[in-house]
């Protein structure tokens, strides 16, 4: 397989949203995107605020842009941080360098994009991305 697939993605979405539910998440924002940063799929639960599904977009363009997880994003920021304002610049401030951000993977470790979750923990939100990549028999790398 080497394209995300619209199926996939809306498997990720719903099985993400299962377990956030299960699990008693706070209200989450989720967005998936393909390999190119184009949007697949997304979704906004009922109680989330404004700005999480451009949060959850800022991850996961973030991750695709990169090739790594948001959680590897976030300690390049933390390590370079006047590189990584430089860098958020290039991209219009469109990448967010904190944890929920995870790349979607195939079999052969090429990267199909990746999903951006939003709304609890960060730990939470990349938890609930990868349960939705699993889901969809891809691999998730959160970085």
């Amino acid at each position: 397989m080497s394209d995300l697939t619209l199926a996939a993605a809306q498997t990720i979405v719903t099985e993400a949203l299962a377990h956030a539910r299960a699990n008693n998440f706070n209200p989450l924002g989720l967005v998936v995107l393909d390999a190119r940063g184009s949007l697949k799929a997304s979704a906004a639960e009922d109680g989330t605020s404004l700005m999480r599904w451009k949060v959850a977009f800022g991850k996961a363009y973030g991750a695709v842009a990169w090739g790594a997880g948001s959680k590897k994003i976030e300690k390049i920021a933390a390590d370079r941080p006047q590189f990584m304002s430089a860098v958020a610049h290039l991209a219009d401030g469109g990448i967010l360098p904190v944890g929920g951000g995870v790349l979607i993977r195939d079999a052969q470790n090429r990267i199909l994009g990746a999903v951006g979750v939003s709304g609890d923990t960060s730990d939470n939100d990349e938890l609930a991305a990868s349960v939705g990549i699993r889901a969809a028999g891809l691999i998730a790398d959160g970085g």
